[in-house]
């Protein structure tokens, strides 16, 4: 089968109009690549770029409300303004592909430990894979900013912070199969160019570069057609049962989706974008960290619960609803400031645990806490007005001297302050 004669087929048609709505796409033709912006709106349309010898089919990761009207130079607002929406990709790549397929087994156990089941994964057509979450498994907003406008920078912080956590697994896989410097010579690499600092990168092996995303940029379609290898790009439903010949032309079967959002479930990804941002802001020292930390610093003395302000003892008696995972990151944050170890938080976040509506597993917690305790710095929990946590998990405080506190560990110091004041 040749090209033309794979694009002819209307499954290939029909899923290029699907994944098309709503996006800017592309067609290349060999090394000459299409004009932009363009869109399809008819399966005819499809066929014109056909005949026209089209080889492989991109589309954009935004949604926009009119792709027409994008151009070269417009400003972030305007492209805010534009855009409605973006889907989530995580595009993994290596010389090795066993590799790659290494790194996207565990980047999809770190989306199921954020409870996202509903992704989709195809095989890039070449050396790697495509992880997608589909724009409506993500919340409407996030820190009162609208996800919409979170474009390219909620794509690059979820990126860099599934990385930060499979990092050691995915050394620990490659070199469990093989030796470093069989790893190193099958991509073409030397030895230097992988041990940084006397220990391993993987990812000097397999690439997930978020870094070089940025607005309008497009990704090969799914069923479109790799130039360079002459494979297709594939949706796969498992890793495990992937088979590179099922990605030739004349094997291919249109049995799956990529991305398609009436298998989304709504918010379904909120818990690892609103954990992604805070992973964000602890590994980057914002600002805001830094003058907190200048203000106080950590007892050592362990802060008993009597100064604790009511919306934390609300979250140590247990999460009723929503926010189980959010109220580990608070805790956690918390509790450290307040002078607690976290072996003692941690036996308390496991007692802590049978008070919620529904149990977390105990790996989840354990995890948490070894996540805790390979960081370099005590952070504060997030602050009070922070809308992605106390007031949507039912327990900001409303009033009082608590009101007044921008944290949670203010108001334990100042109630501190003030019981020492008065025993004196």
């Amino acid at each position: 089968m040749d090209i033309k004669g794979y694009y002819s087929q209307r499954e290939v048609q029909k899923e290029f109009l699907r994944l098309s709505q709503g996006r800017e796409v592309q067609a290349w033709f060999g090394e000459i690549r299409g004009k932009r912006p363009e869109i399809v709106n008819f399966e005819g349309d499809i066929k014109d770029l056909i005949k026209q010898g089209m080889t492989s089919f991109h589309i954009s990761e935004e949604r926009w409300r009119d792709p027409l009207l994008l151009e070269s130079g417009l400003a972030k607002r305007q492209l805010d303004e534009l855009r409605f929406g973006w889907d989530l990709l995580v595009d993994i790549d290596s010389k090795n592909l066993d590799f790659g397929l290494m790194c996207g087994e565990l980047i999809i156990e770190a989306l199921k430990f954020h409870d996202v089941k509903n992704y989709s994964l195809k095989f890039s057509g070449n050396r790697g894979l495509h992880i997608g979450i589909p724009f409506e498994a993500f919340p409407k907003e996030v820190n009162n900013v609208n996800i919409k406008n979170y474009f390219p920078d909620g794509v690059r912080v979820i990126s860099e912070y599934l990385k930060d956590m499979i990092k050691d697994f995915l050394s620990s896989k490659i070199l469990s199969k093989y030796k470093v410097e069989d790893a190193v010579k099958s991509t073409g690499k030397n030895l230097n160019d992988v041990v940084v600092n006397g220990k391993f990168d993987p990812f000097k092996l397999v690439d997930i570069d978020s870094v070089l995303i940025s607005s309008r940029h497009l990704f090969r379609c799914a069923y479109s057609i790799n130039e360079k290898s002459g494979l297709v790009s594939i949706p796969i439903k498992d890793i495990k049962d992937f088979n590179i010949e099922n990605a030739k032309m004349e094997n291919v079967k249109f049995n799956l989706k990529f991305l398609d959002p009436e298998n989304s479930v709504k918010d379904e990804a909120r818990e690892l974008l609103i954990q992604a941002f805070d992973w964000a802001k602890k590994t980057s020292f914002i600002e805001e960290k830094k003058t907190f930390e200048k203000k106080f610093e950590v007892p050592k003395t362990a802060i008993k619960t009597d100064y604790f302000p009511s919306c934390i003892l609300k979250l140590m008696g247990g999460v009723k609803e929503d926010g189980r995972k959010r109220s580990i990151f608070v805790l956690v944050n918390f509790l450290q400031n307040m002078g607690w170890n976290l072996e003692d938080i941690e036996g308390f976040l496991l007692e802590w645990n049978k008070k919620n509506y529904e149990q977390l597993r105990e790996g989840y917690i354990k995890s948490q806490i070894s996540w805790f305790k390979r960081q370099k710095k005590i952070v504060p929990p997030p602050n009070c007005d922070n809308e992605s946590y106390y007031k949507t998990m039912g327990v900001k405080c409303e009033n009082g001297i608590c009101n007044r506190c921008k944290n949670p560990v203010n108001y334990a110091f100042r109630m501190l302050k003030l019981a020492s004041k008065t025993l004196k």
